[in-house]
């Protein structure tokens, strides 16, 4: 498993760039793109589609060969032909942070059962910590809604309350579900970094929890990977992190131009 993140800053991403980027993806994505009413929304979404790219042109792939799909529920997967092993990755994206999780396929294809979620750790806009951690309450399990008690200080229960989050994401994201999913089904102990689902270990899956540190602000992630055959594992933020790339926005799509209209 590996993890490319992308760090996304406005004001150095040019309309040039975003343009020229642009031609780089099929005329489907380009026009999904395009309907974002923010430019900021349009640029991250734009490295998304530019991410699982490169990863096939790493992969030996032509870029005229590239196809995707989505499932019913909306989950992004290859369709390009021959590929051995086969390539499954998930996204993730949150204000300067957009980041691909990727693995060679094994469970559930065609989407196959990875997922991975980032968020940046701060509070809306003139909103108390208490108020918005009381605003999920009933996506909490009792257990997390302990674990953000008001004895907690707020800094430390507002990373608390983003790891839970993003575990509950990634794990769903992995699962391939929409957006019915019951996150209260899932309970992640951040201090014993333990999960359940519906009251029991989920089997043969390793969660990969990972943090960001740019312009003073922090973002965590984590990635849901099953792996069958294995004891569930929630694998530290403060483990190595070999398999986690980070790159500035304007060198990766700089780079994507020069990779992805070279004559095939």
């Amino acid at each position: 498993m590996q993890v490319w993140a992308v760090v996304f800053d406005p004001p150095s991403f040019t309309e040039e760039l975003y343009q020229k980027g642009l031609l780089l993806i099929d005329p489907a994505s380009s026009a999904r793109i395009k309907r974002f009413y923010r430019r900021e929304d349009a640029c991250r979404g734009l490295i998304a589609r530019l991410l699982p790219r490169m990863l096939l042109k790493e992969r030996g792939v032509a870029p005229s060969m590239m196809t995707f799909a989505a499932t019913e529920a909306g989950k992004p997967y290859v369709t390009t032909p021959d590929i051995d092993p086969p390539l499954a990755y998930n996204l993730s994206h949150d204000n300067g942070s957009v980041v691909m999780a990727f693995v060679n396929g094994k469970s559930h294809p065609p989407a196959y059962s990875i997922g991975v979620d980032v968020m940046k750790v701060h509070l809306p806009r003139r909103n108390p910590y208490r108020s918005f951690v009381d605003t999920f309450q009933e996506q909490l399990t009792p257990l997390e809604r302990e674990l953000l008690s008001p004895a907690v200080p707020a800094d430390e229960g507002l990373q608390r309350f983003f790891w839970m989050w993003t575990m509950k994401e990634a794990y769903t994201k992995a699962l391939g579900l929409g957006l019915g999913f019951d996150f209260s089904r899932i309970e992640f102990d951040v201090v014993a970094n333990r999960v359940w689902v519906d009251g029991q270990v989920p089997q043969g899956w390793i969660f990969h929890k990972f943090q960001m540190t740019e312009a003073g602000e922090q973002y965590v992630g984590v990635v849901a990977e099953l792996v069958e055959g294995v004891e569930t594992i929630v694998v530290p933020e403060t483990d190595p992190k070999p398999w986690f790339k980070s790159f500035r926005a304007v060198t990766f799509v700089n780079r994507a131009i020069e990779e992805l209209t070279q004559t095939e």
